[in-house]
């Protein structure tokens, strides 16, 4: 989904709550408040449109909250300011989820997915000791290692060179820690 629709989509839910409200009430209020507002919705709308982790929408919901506090001691409708601040919350609540459903997570295919993965021998090569046969993501590869090798020992994956995968005994820790 677009920043542009959830912008859009922000703006119709605040502009009916807007002309819900009586204007010659607004019009009487206090300035700061109304700004603290305004501003509020402005940073909402910011989150809206750059990647800042709810940083900005959480600033936006605190202006908009203080903003709203200052305002209640005239007659602004209060499901107005209620109604404006679940729409604020809830929208922030969506692009903080969003934001985390982009996160990199950790790499399942390739070097970086075969490195560190943990199997065991399937068979061994005929005439040594040190390099045999592994089932890893889908796929038999070759193995070298530096100590001798038995069918169904767990090994580490420490390298690949080429179409050839340099394991370790599971047992040992990985190289780097």
């Amino acid at each position: 989904m677009n920043t542009r629709c959830c912008a859009t989509a922000l703006f119709l839910a605040l502009s009916g709550s807007a002309f819900a409200a009586d204007p010659v009430v607004l019009l009487g209020a206090n300035p700061i408040g109304v700004w603290l507002i305004i501003f509020g919705l402005g940073f909402l709308i910011a989150e809206a449109a750059l990647p800042n982790y709810g940083v900005m929408g959480l600033g936006g919901i605190v202006m908009f909250v203080i903003g709203a506090v200052i305002l209640t001691n005239t007659e602004v409708p209060v499901p107005m300011m209620l109604g404006l601040g679940l729409v604020s919350g809830l929208l922030l609540v969506f692009l903080l989820v969003r934001a985390l459903k982009t996160r990199p997570r950790h790499t399942v295919s390739g070097d970086a997915g075969l490195v560190g993965s943990v199997t065991a021998i399937t068979a061994l090569q005929s005439g040594s000791s040190l390099t045999g046969w592994v089932h890893l993501q889908g796929e038999q590869w070759q193995v070298q290692s530096a100590t001798p090798l038995q069918p169904g020992q767990r090994v580490r994956v420490v390298a690949r060179k080429g179409l050839m995968l340099q394991v370790a005994a599971a047992d040992t820790s990985p190289p780097g820690e």
